[in-house]
């Protein structure tokens, strides 16, 4: 809350989300969890190894970070960086999940 007493949401713009929109925009947050979740797995990985090589835990400890702010970042009304971050999140997961099998 802010020293006024109002969330910052009622200081956002307003926007209407049409169905479409939202279940789009709950897909590209969930491909950027599913990214996270993949850097995750890679750290439990990493760290069960009898030597675990500390720069692959800190690498993918920073790239969730970076998710985290680029899942932020997603804006339901610009249909582009939804349907891009959807496909690249995917990706990204497969890729870092690839690292483990």
């Amino acid at each position: 809350m802010s020293d006024k007493g109002f969330s910052i949401t009622h200081q956002l713009d307003e926007h209407e989300w049409s169905n479409e929109e939202t279940a789009a925009y709950e897909a590209a947050i969930e491909a950027v969890n599913g990214a996270v979740g993949a850097y995750s797995a890679l750290i439990a990985f990493e760290e069960a190894k009898p030597q675990p090589d500390a720069a692959v835990i800190a690498d993918a400890r920073a790239a969730q970070a970076r998710l985290a702010r680029e899942r932020e970042g997603l804006r339901s009304s610009d249909r582009e960086q939804i349907a891009e971050a959807r496909a690249s999140y995917a990706r990204l997961a497969r890729e870092v999940l690839g690292r483990i099998a």
